[in-house]
């Protein structure tokens, strides 16, 4: 890709505000339902479940009246990792998982997968998930599965696509309407419009025009695991310290070369 492309590539990710989020988990029900997100009839058992948006519990630590309460939602960070080697694009065998440079989203192609689950090893955030069985779905409810997103089979890993089918019908309409480009509410996730407290913002975040590309700069923004340079597209927002802290986000003291502790 040449260097005027490179300018021109979208970046999607998102900004997650874990001041405003309150852990209802409406992004998780949103988002199973939007992408045929498989579920069994005990789901107790989370070594085996199926989700691919997660919400967090942290606490600080500490006894009341000092004691403090947040919500981490993890989607999948979509890490651009080293001119697009993420850790799972790297360790796959059958290509079945990608990243693109137009978009900067990971992809997963089912039909490509045999089930190694070498990506699920590499993922530093345990944002991929093997499905152990055939998915079975009530009575009725084959009726309600979004035709747009495919049903994945026994033996292969899924995760978060950003909602990616949304993007391909955004940008189908777009093409009949002779435009090229889309507008910022043209392509959202299913988490980003289910949220109830407005926590989770989607766009491109190369393009200044978008509200992540402004909130992605707050001094109070940081990723999760910084220190591995995955390079995600996923940033929280947070004014306390310790948030900030447990999500890993510290760097090398520039004279000493120590590294504070995260707690």
């Amino acid at each position: 890709m040449s260097a005027k492309e490179q300018k021109k590539a979208k970046r999607f990710g998102m900004v997650i505000d874990l001041d405003k989020c309150t852990g209802c988990g409406a992004c998780m029900v949103a988002c199973m339902a939007e992408n045929n997100v498989p579920f069994k009839k005990d789901e107790s058992n989370k070594l085996d479940s199926i989700t691919w948006m997660r919400v967090f519990k942290l606490t600080n630590g500490k006894e009341y009246p000092d004691a403090d309460v947040c919500y981490l939602p993890r989607p999948c960070q979509h890490c651009e990792g080293h001119d697009g080697h993420s850790p799972c694009v790297s360790v796959c065998p059958a290509t079945a998982t990608d990243y693109s440079r137009e978009t900067g989203i990971v992809s997963q192609i089912y039909t490509r997968c045999f089930g190694c689950r070498y990506c699920m090893a590499a993922c530093p955030y345990h944002a991929r998930y093997f499905n152990w069985w055939d998915p079975v779905w009530p009575k009725g409810m084959e009726k309600m599965l979004s035709p747009d997103v495919s049903v994945r089979m026994r033996g292969i890993v899924e995760k978060c696509s950003f909602c990616f089918h949304r993007y391909q019908r955004a940008m189908d309409k777009a093409h009949l309407e002779g435009r090229r480009e889309l507008a910022e509410n043209e392509y959202q996730t299913a988490c980003t419009q289910a949220c109830p407290a407005g926590a989770i913002t989607f766009g491109d975040l190369n393009n200044p025009g978008h509200a992540v590309y402004k909130l992605k700069q707050s001094p109070n923004a940081f990723r999760l695991l910084e220190r591995l340079g995955t390079n995600t597209k996923v940033y929280y927002v947070s004014e306390r310290e310790w948030v900030r802290r447990a999500g890993d986000n510290y760097l090398a003291h520039e004279k000493t070369g120590q590294v504070a502790a995260a707690h």
